[in-house]
């Protein structure tokens, strides 16, 4: 999403308020460079709309305080499947 920088920070500040995205999220969502979003969203949009600035910063420090509960989330999903695959490839050897 190239163009103006103005209309890429508003999006980008909507975007984040309704979804409570990340800026990982956002990033992918929009096609643009992780950095870009934070400079976008911490550096900019308090120039261009203080109240959504505002409500963008509540939603990344809620996302940075549940950043580690995700990861482990994720760590644990990964292990999961690792050991059905391991007993999906026992049970048919053992059936062979």
């Amino acid at each position: 999403m190239k163009g103006n920088v103005y209309d890429r920070c508003v999006l980008l500040a909507d975007y984040i308020i309704e979804t409570q995205s990340t800026v990982r999220a956002a990033a992918k969502k929009f096609n643009i460079s992780k950095s870009t979003v934070h400079k976008d969203i911490t550096e900019r949009l308090c120039k261009i709309n203080q109240a959504a600035a505002d409500e963008v910063k509540e939603v990344l420090e809620k996302n940075k305080a549940e950043r580690h509960i995700r990861g482990g989330m994720a760590t644990k999903e990964k292990y999961e499947k690792q050991k059905q695959v391991r007993n999906a490839r026992q049970n048919y050897y053992n059936h062979s």
